[in-house]
């Protein structure tokens, strides 16, 4: 059998660059004392001698590991923490870190559990990423390094929270359908337990009341759905045929609703002006016509938690609710 090849060493690097075995240490770590052709002629001989520093010992040295642990509590809702995550890695990818995932799956124990192997492994910091943009228990407690929540925030004032901007995205797509003319704009939309559904009708009604306009019916609350959209469209133009626009919760709502208008021989968006709200573009861009909707920004709000985390490990004082605004993406539905 072979002899498995020995694994290069500081040593090794600093003889191959021609430096101190403290300059290479300097010069791996990206310490600013090193000069930049050295630190490129040490960077060099470290990748031709296939040289990877050991994390883990230089965490015990500088005190820290250089990665992230990120607890989700639902990983299986996918349409929205997958995004945040890709963003949140992205960021850390660019400043050389690494992210342990640990997905609770809504379980007390488990997550407990997680939190111990995390803080076992010395991470540096935490992101909680939340699965509706909602309101939730803080964990900051129970750990002992800097905590950033990220889609969800912490019902502790003092923490940290990144969450989308659902007021401001339902006031772009209001002012949208204002600034087109339309007069009688109607809402329909998911479940009221979601703090997300509550604030985009409240937010609608603001931007109507400011231009002198009603809300044609109540909001509808209901289901997260095609079928939910599509009833509550027939029961809308049943009780008030004349409407000229329905902003909709989410793209699901709308696609339903379109289905209904479609029906019933209302044009969109000739007769009727339709808004969806998450861009989930196996709706958006499917529909007929394709939605114009609100966009979240969630890989933008991955990338904005990992710089708040990133501030308070360099030592600044952080607290309250980041928003993060979305974009209106304006499609065939509202823009003929």
């Amino acid at each position: 059998m072979g002899r498995t090849r020995a694994r290069a060493t500081l040593t090794d690097v600093a003889k191959r660059a021609g430096v101190s075995v403290a300059t290479a240490s300097k010069a791996l770590n990206s310490r600013a004392e090193v000069a930049p052709a050295t630190r490129l002629r040490v960077q060099q001989a470290a990748e031709e001698l296939a040289f990877y520093p050991n994390v883990l010992a230089r965490g015990l040295v500088s005190g820290n590991t250089r990665t992230i642990g990120l607890l989700t509590d639902e990983l299986t809702s996918a349409r929205f923490a997958i995004p945040v995550l890709l963003g949140a890695e992205n960021a850390l990818g660019n400043e050389q870190m690494s992210v342990l995932l640990c997905d609770a799956r809504g379980d007390a124990i488990r997550r407990r559990h997680y939190i111990q192997t995390l803080l076992a492994r010395q991470v540096d910091g935490f992101i909680i990423l939340g699965d509706a943009n909602d309101l939730r228990q803080s964990l900051t407690r129970d750990i002992p390094v800097p905590v950033v929540y990220a889609y969800c925030e912490s019902d502790n004032p003092g923490d940290l929270s990144v969450i989308a901007d659902d007021a401001g995205g339902a006031r772009l797509a209001a002012e949208h359908l204002v600034a087109l003319g339309r007069k009688r704009i109607a809402h329909i939309t998911g479940d009221d337990t979601y703090r997300a559904a509550r604030d985009r009708a409240a937010a609608l009604r603001e931007v109507l009341d400011g231009a002198g306009l009603p809300l044609i019916g109540d909001p509808l609350f209901g289901q997260w759905s095609q079928r939910w959209g599509r009833h509550a469209a027939a029961r809308l133009l049943s009780a008030h045929p004349d409407i000229d626009a329905i902003f909709c919760g989410n793209d699901q709502i709308a696609s339903g609703a379109a289905d209904t208008l479609r029906e019933l021989g209302r044009h969109v968006p000739d007769d009727v002006a339709l808004v969806g709200y998450d861009n989930w573009e196996v709706f958006a861009t499917e529909c007929r016509p394709p939605l114009t909707t609100v966009d979240l920004n969630l890989e933008q709000l991955g990338a904005t938690a990992v710089g708040q985390l990133f501030a308070i490990l360099d030592g600044e004082t952080r607290s309250g609710v980041v928003r993060q605004p979305g974009r209106l993406v304006v499609r065939g539905s509202t823009v003929p």
